[in-house]
């Protein structure tokens, strides 16, 4: 059965038991500055387990398009990728324990025929000293479905994922794991919570691959390891607790959410513990063994990471995202850099992307047609950040010719003719984090040029690195910790006023003009729009004089939910590469009977009425990549 058999069956089998399927939702989240990309199923969906209605009521599925750049470093084993896709079902006050745990073991036993005594599941052991029992609802669900297969379930209390590394499976089928493994809230563990704040218990589910695979430099085998023996293909969170000033209490109306990753269910229907070898990334791989005449193994690391990196560049192109120096562009950037070195260590100078970005489109037509109806545009903006690094490569080579020739000269001393002083780590890595030259081809031209190299710079290199990864994890501290957006008074001013100017750009420049990213904070908007020249002076003014004509009018700011396709209809204007579920809200600024200013399709939030907004000022246009123009504006 392939993964895209899998997804298929999945969300069938979800609309059978009256789940409506709703779209995926853009990678990069619309209106919502604390995250760079949708990085998990629920990230969308919670506002609405937070209470707010959906428009397509309390029964929910759908398979989630997701970038996830923490495991970027991850990527080359035979588990982690960075873009993958989440199967994933929500209960909005309706069903929920027991419904979801019967709902998920026929969906594995019985749909994707799963063998039973390969299924190992864990729940949460409680916290006494915070007063929340362990779940035992869960894991007697659990109990009495596996003994209706004949499999022996045995339930072991394990605690801490490092007891389980050192007493190993204990002969049990079902695992109670402490709150680091089995609780799910925004904030983490229970303790780190703010009252007000829900969360609950989860169940996550194994499959086993068999003891031929399990690593045992991560301790004895069990579901929590970190050994590839386990697997992990699915998660229900039972939204159940609310923190209080005085401890946990119930919710009144408890939901649920379920994620299951679709190559890793799809890895466990073909039982390969390796996710390059599903349906979903397999062909990329074929294609890399037929384009260099290697084998996949003994490449497998640079196959995966060229596989992985190029879907998921495609994937943010196809929804908007476009190659710069930061943001999602710099992620972009980053993974087609990172795919181009894989392929010169396979030997691919040139074309990569030409070859396969095809290939990926390929796999995902039948199931996302606007990765079809983007894929000329596609195609020219990967193939254009192909070849622009590639004469970044050039200049690497260039810099390294020039730098160890500067430590020849500089030498005191001087180092005898022919030879050179040693290419510290530090040059090393200069060579890399600024020309984006490769370690491997710095070492490459070390020993063609007779340059020695320190006895140290791998130290040193790793110290440069990991300071580097410190400083980036300290800038992105405070994103997405949960999927809510920055809701502060000047943060929703802005995005009204992004509103009012697109409007603006559109009737200054002409209705070719379309949003193609945008970035909001306290401090000021960012707006990315299709547009092939620079803007005038004029222009610049003209924009401006209309935004700030439209805030002096005290215009109303307003909201409808309607049918998508009534909402363009009405003349609501999208975002590019957006996709729209059947219902969505439509906001309006202006009297949305009739002598409406603005109309777009938009999650919200915005200020009632644009007076709120001051004084509108654009602070810069430029160019963010071939045919995008950049404006930053601020309030006033």
């Amino acid at each position: 059965m392939n993964a895209q058999e899998v997804r298929k069956k999945y969300l069938e089998f979800m609309a059978r038991q009256g789940h409506v399927i709703v779209p995926r939702a853009n990678i990069v989240p619309d209106g919502d500055p604390t995250t760079l990309f949708t990085g998990s199923g629920m990230q969308p969906m919670v506002p609405y387990l937070l209470g707010e209605p959906h428009p397509e009521g309390k029964r929910l599925t759908d398979s989630q398009t997701c970038i996830r750049v923490q495991d970027i470093d991850e990527v080359g084993d035979t588990s982690h990728t960075t873009f993958f896709e989440m199967l994933g079902n929500w209960s909005l006050g309706d069903y929920f324990k027991e419904q979801q745990i019967r709902w998920f073991w026929e969906f594995l036993t019985s749909e994707l025929l799963l063998d039973p005594h390969k299924i190992y599941v864990s729940c949460f052991a409680g916290d006494e000293k915070l007063g929340i029992p362990r779940d035992e609802e869960a894991a007697g669900v659990w109990k009495e479905l596996f003994e209706a297969a004949g499999v022996d379930a045995k339930i072991v209390d394990v605690g801490g994922a490092e007891n389980g590394d050192r007493d190993g499976m204990q002969g049990g089928r079902i695992f109670y794991y402490d709150a680091k493994e089995n609780w799910w809230s925004r904030a983490g563990v229970p303790e780190n919570m703010p009252v007000g704040e829900p969360g609950g218990p989860d169940s996550e589910v194994f499959y086993d691959f068999g003891e031929a695979h399990h690593d045992a430099s991560f301790g004895q085998p069990h579901p929590a390891s970190d050994s590839p023996r386990f697997l992990e293909i699915g998660n229900s969170v039972f939204m159940q607790y609310i923190k209080t000033e005085t401890g946990f209490e119930e919710l009144r109306h408890k939901n649920i959410d379920f994620g299951g990753g679709l190559e890793r269910l799809a890895s466990a229907a073909i039982d390969s513990p390796d996710v390059y070898r599903t349906s979903l990334l397999w062909p990329i791989v074929s294609k890399l063994v037929e384009l260099t005449d290697t084998a996949y193994e003994g490449n497998e690391a640079a196959m995966r990471i060229i596989a992985d990196h190029v879907r998921g560049a495609t994937f943010m192109a196809v929804d908007g995202v476009r190659p710069s120096n930061t943001a999602q562009g710099y992620v972009m950037r980053r993974l087609v850099r990172r795919a181009i070195r894989g392929g010169l260590e396979l030997g691919i100078q040139t074309g990569l992307m030409a070859a396969v970005v095809p290939v990926v489109i390929d796999i995902y037509k039948d199931d996302y047609s606007e990765v079809v109806e983007q894929a000329e545009d596609v195609l020219a903006v990967l193939h254009a950040e192909e070849e622009a690094f590639r004469k970044t490569l050039e200049r690497g080579l260039r810099e390294f010719e020039k730098r160890t020739s500067e430590l020849d000269f500089t030498q005191r001393p001087p180092v005898p003719t022919g030879k050179r002083t040693e290419l510290t780590g530090k040059l090393i890595f200069q060579l890399s984090d600024t020309f984006g030259f490769p370690a491997e081809l710095s070492l490459e031209e070390a020993e063609k040029e007779d340059v020695p190299v320190a006895q140290n710079w791998q130290e040193e290199f790793n110290r440069l690195l990991d300071e580097q990864k410190d400083r980036s994890r300290t800038a992105t501290a405070g994103q997405f910790k949960g999927g809510l957006a920055d809701h502060s008074a000047k943060t929703v001013q802005y995005h009204t006023a992004t509103h009012l100017m697109y409007r603006a750009l559109r009737n200054v420049l002409g209705d070719h003009v379309m949003q193609r990213g945008s970035n909001i904070t306290p401090e000021r908007l960012r707006f990315d729009f299709s547009h092939t020249e620079k803007m005038t002076p004029e222009q610049i003014a003209e924009v401006e004089r209309i935004v700030n004509d439209v805030i002096g009018r005290d215009l109303e700011v307003s909201f409808v939910e309607m049918g998508k396709d009534e909402a363009f209809e009405a003349g609501a204007l999208g975002a590019f590469g957006e996709k729209y579920p059947d219902i969505v809200k439509v906001y309006t600024v202006g009297d949305g009977a009739g002598d409406w200013y603005s109309r777009e399709i938009c999650g919200g939030p915005h200020v009632p009425r644009t007076n709120e907004l001051g004084r509108f000022r654009i602070t810069k246009e430029e160019s963010s990549s071939a045919g995008v123009r950049r404006i930053k504006a601020v309030l006033e």
